[in-house]
């Protein structure tokens, strides 16, 4: 008797965590919260799987529940023998066709999303003055960071995707090393970057993420990809086209002027990190470490931990007790003062001050 309380105990602890964890999404990482048509769109699959697969439970425990009550042999006896059925059409009918029109009732909607969700033939869309109509940006998944290429606007960026919102963004995806995998919870994906092929799709950002906790959703690596895969993160920043237009005027503008927070910190920086960083945001993607241009709008260093100047340092001194297996070397040689200097320098890097 106290075997079987323990089991419901343990049954009602479930239900009401379950019930607790429901409100637990967060509006700039979840994909119960979409935030773009795709995602939506991916949202409303889930739905329908799921009301799916609720009803084949309901109607199966149901059959079980009434089987267990009305046949059971307290109330009809030991001796009691149920009718034997064998070579029933109409069941084998009932239980050939309702499978196969639950499959279709997914497969169809499935489908046409696949499809929808894949058409990426305006990508390369032009204006007859032959300006690209559509905006495409290139992503390179590296160990363990991301690289974002605005070809057709000639800047690039790391670790932070900038995009307009209410219109359609293409992806070209790609990885430099090992597969990873592109995804932004609350807007749509995900999608895998491989080596040797490019994947492409598109998404729509329909809400704008200044109102959102940090000001950013935020986007992940959703393959394996070694130890810190799980620190593998970038923030995208969600703009009206008209401010999107003044960020890239802006990073336009920093490959002729960049304002320097500490001078003594750029020269550590150019004896130092110049060979793997840039800090100009006009370019192109290839670079052995993340684009810098944009450092002092971030909400993260590394990615993962807190964006000041104490953690940058710490960062700096030793990078691969804080994300192992990445590829930026360490530099415990430099002083305290010239690490003062260098975040100091690197968090004066903005183009939105």
């Amino acid at each position: 008797m106290m075997k079987g309380l323990k089991k419901w105990r343990l049954f009602s602890l479930l239900a009401a965590l379950t019930v607790f964890l429901a409100g637990c999404g967060q509006e700039e990482l979840s994909t119960l919260l979409p935030a773009g048509q795709v995602g939506k769109d991916q949202f409303n699959l889930l739905l329908l799987a799921s009301a799916i697969m609720l009803f084949v439970i309901l109607v199966v425990v149901t059959i079980y529940v009434i089987a267990l009550v009305r046949f059971r042999r307290s109330k009809l006896g030991e001796q009691h023998v149920p009718e034997q059925v064998e070579g029933s059409h109409t069941l084998e009918l009932v239980w050939t066709i309702i499978p196969i029109l639950l499959v279709l009732l997914l497969a169809v909607p499935t489908v046409y999303y696949t499809y929808k969700l894949g058409d990426v033939t305006a990508m390369g869309a032009v204006d007859d003055e032959g300006n690209a109509e559509n905006l495409v940006v290139d992503v390179t998944a590296k160990l363990y960071w991301w690289e974002f290429e605005y070809p057709d606007l000639g800047i690039v960026t790391a670790q932070e995707l900038v995009v307009p919102t209410d219109e359609r963004v293409y992806f070209n995806l790609l990885a430099a090393d090992v597969k990873h995998s592109f995804w932004i919870p609350a807007v749509g994906g995900k999608l895998d970057n491989n080596v040797e092929n490019v994947n492409k799709f598109y998404l729509v950002f329909e809400k704008e993420s200044k109102d959102l906790k940090d000001g950013v959703f935020y986007g992940k690596c959703a393959e394996l990809c070694g130890p810190s895969h799980a620190l593998m993160d970038f923030k995208v920043k969600t703009l009206p086209r008209a401010e999107f237009d003044q960020w890239v005027a802006a990073m336009q503008a920093t490959a002729d002027n960049h304002v320097v927070a500490n001078p003594q910190g750029e020269e550590i920086f150019q004896q130092s990190c110049i060979g793997c960083h840039a800090v100009s945001g006009v370019g192109e993607t290839g670079a052995q470490g993340p684009n810098l241009a944009t450092f002092g709008d971030r909400n993260r260093v590394a990615g993962f931990m807190d964006h000041t100047e104490e953690d940058l340092k710490a960062w700096i001194v030793d990078t691969q007790k804080h994300k192992p297996g990445n590829t930026m070397p360490s530099f415990p040689q430099l002083t305290d003062a010239e690490l003062d200097a260098l975040s100091e320098y690197l968090m004066g890097l903005s183009v939105e001050k």
